[in-house]
């Protein structure tokens, strides 16, 4: 019956059995690489899988995406390092005019607390937090006390606000500014000189810690009261010190004015010799000096105010572009090596 070379006998087709859906046929072009279960061992829902869309497998597939053109990569580079250097200058520009800034000394009348060329940290922010102290070493303008004063502003009023931004930044400024140590407060009395000491308020002052040696504490002058919303200021170099001794006939009768203060002195950060904080001087603590009300309304203010906020102060000013490029170089490099 099975002969096919027999003419006379009819045969019935051999039919195959029915596959399920998605299930590949018994001839297959090619199949994953791998081990297929054993036949007589298979789910009956158990589907092969199909041809996978990629490269035949006869193919190596490449461990890592192919790395931009060298060209390219310069380009980034050099651009993210324009992105740091313009953060960091902006970061500086914003430190100088509201928190801190350097200034170098001009003239020996802080000796020998400071010297010709010596470069100091200025608080910008410390008197935000407690008003002026007795002994603070300040920074001020001579505009309405000692001179010269800025010229007027322009009339053109784009050149009037560029001015302004200029000067806000620190970058221009028409004003000349002193160097002093504050001595007396609003409403104090200062006078010399009793058993050859400065006094304030009646209080003798102990000054050998920071006076240039072989100076006397003053000539001699009469009792000055110091006026509201200002500070008497001496150098540290009596003998060659142009301070308010020597400006009684201008406005303020030598004091100058509070608000004219850019910000506290308190730290020499060159040369690298000198590095040193400027601290109150002891004499200036005495408690007879705080009896009044300007010296009440510093108690528990000068800590607080001084040593903490120069600390923060400090920070920012004397490595802001450091800081910044040093963040960010490793930063530049580590995407560098994600891109690689």
């Amino acid at each position: 019956m099975d002969d096919p070379h027999d003419q006379d006998t009819f045969t019935w087709p051999r039919i195959e059995s029915a596959q399920p859906l998605d299930r590949p046929g018994p001839q297959e072009p090619w199949s994953p690489v791998g081990e297929e279960p054993d036949a007589g061992s298979r789910d009956p829902g158990w589907q092969a899988p199909g041809p996978q869309p990629g490269p035949p497998p006869d193919q190596d597939e490449p461990d890592e995406p192919a790395s931009p053109p060298a060209g390219k990569r310069r380009k980034h580079f050099w651009r993210e390092l324009l992105v740091i250097v313009v953060v960091a200058a902006a970061l500086t520009l914003v430190v100088k005019a509201f928190v801190a800034q350097v200034y170098k000394i001009p003239t020996g009348s802080m000796e020998n607390t400071l010297q010709v060329g010596d470069r100091v940290l200025v608080n910008k922010l410390v008197y935000h937090f407690r008003g002026v102290a007795r002994g603070d070493i300040v920074v001020f303008s001579g505009q309405d006390s000692w001179g010269p004063n800025a010229p007027p502003p322009s009339n053109n009023g784009f050149i009037r606000l560029w001015d302004e931004v200029l000067s806000d930044v620190g970058l221009q400024s028409s004003q000349t500014y002193y160097i002093k140590r504050v001595i007396g407060l609003p409403g104090d009395k200062v006078a010399c000189c009793t058993d050859g000491k400065l006094t304030v308020n009646g209080v003798p002052l102990t000054e050998t810690s920071y006076l240039y040696p072989g100076d006397a504490p003053s000539f001699p002058f009469k009792t000055i009261t110091v006026p509201p919303g200002h500070l008497w200021v001496m150098g540290d170099h009596r003998g060659d010190s142009d301070d308010s001794r020597y400006h009684t006939s201008d406005p303020g009768g030598g004091a100058i004015p509070e608000n004219e203060v850019v910000g506290r002195a308190f730290l020499i950060i060159w040369p690298a010799s000198q590095l040193r904080d400027l601290p109150i001087p002891s004499t200036f603590s005495q408690a007879a000096l705080h009896a009044g009300p300007a010296g009440a309304a510093l108690i528990g203010g000068v800590d607080a105010g001084g040593t903490a906020l120069a600390a923060v102060a400090a920070a920012p000013v004397a490595g802001a572009a450091a800081g910044v490029g040093l963040l960010g170089a490793p930063w530049l490099l580590l995407r560098r090596r994600r891109r690689r």
